[in-house]
């Protein structure tokens, strides 16, 4: 890549000069991807945004249930029959437990019968009762079990990482920048999902989206160190008979939370805490500001 401002067609890599530094781009994950790079050196920028961009690919293509081949696409065909797994993915199972145990079975990575038949692609319909009914009996985690290096899920039943996917590469991505290049501060931001884990003395500002008015900042935030995610339905809802439908589903009820916010955002020591009270907050519908304010965290709670 050029010193001063590349794009690389192939991989849809793009960095270009900043007065406080660099700033990369990319896309993976389904979002658009961010490296903010307090540098000086447009060589250390280049290497930096190419470790963010291959680390962030790697994940995806490890973790995306729409991947086919992948840990995740042979768990879920297991059919019943139990799966080994590595180190990695054993991790992220045992947090995806504590999501499920702390929010009471409604952060459940096994919903995913109910999230196919709930679709946000403007067809603007629901789903059958009947089917909903029938799918909440292939959702719940506790039916899987889980071992240090298996993992044995019931039959029909499938799982998704897409509630901590992003977030765990946020944090092993800006983890990574700063074991390698620890005189730097960084600022990585996949989808608006955000860690600095190296101070910045004068912090970075960062901007808190309107769900009123979608691409404008509601709120302007100064982070030196940290993280912040954000959980919504801003942008995946459906509207039928006047009612609005978020897509953020109940898998008790197998209908989408009544009365949440429009959006959630928190910030937080890393962006996997912030993602999981941002979502479990999200489920709490009502109550969610009630429940951010017990955990003892800053956030902000936009509501219609």
């Amino acid at each position: 890549m050029a010193a001063n401002s590349t794009n690389s067609q192939a991989n849809n890599i793009s960095i270009q000069p900043r007065e406080w530094g660099f700033l990369g781009s990319f896309r993976a994950m389904a979002s658009p991807c961010e490296v903010l790079m307090a540098v000086s050196d447009p060589y250390i920028a280049e290497q930096m945004l190419q470790l963010a961009f291959q680390e962030a690919k790697r994940i995806e293509q490890k973790f995306s249930r729409f991947i086919e081949g992948n840990v995740i696409w042979h768990l879920n065909h297991a059919n019943g029959v139990a799966k080994p797994i590595d180190a990695e993915t054993l991790h992220l199972f045992q947090f995806a437990q504590q999501c499920y145990q702390l929010s009471d079975g409604a952060f459940d990575i096994s919903a995913c019968a109910l999230m196919s038949l709930w679709r946000f692609d403007g067809q603007q319909r629901l789903p059958k009762h009947s089917d909903i009914t029938q799918a909440i009996q292939h959702v719940g985690l506790s039916r899987m079990t889980l071992t240090d290096n298996h993992v044995y899920l019931p039959s029909g039943m499938s799982i998704d990482f897409g509630g901590i996917g992003k977030e765990y590469a946020v944090d092993k991505t800006a983890q990574m920048l700063a074991k390698q290049w620890p005189d730097y501060s960084v600022l990585v931001n996949f989808g608006g999902d955000i860690a600095c884990p190296i101070s910045k003395a004068d912090g970075w500002q960062v901007g808190i989206e309107n769900p009123l008015h979608l691409d404008n900042a509601a709120a302007l935030l100064t982070i030196r160190q940290g993280a912040l995610a954000t959980s919504g339905t801003t942008r995946r809802y459906i509207e039928v008979d006047g009612r609005r439908y978020g897509h953020i589903i109940n898998p008790k009820t197998g209908y989408p939370v009544e009365q949440a916010p429009l959006s959630v955002t928190v910030l937080a020591q890393n962006c996997v805490m912030a993602g999981m009270l941002a979502t479990m907050s999200m489920l709490k519908g009502p109550d969610a500001e009630a429940f951010l304010q017990q955990q003892g965290v800053d956030f902000k709670v936009f509501r219609g």
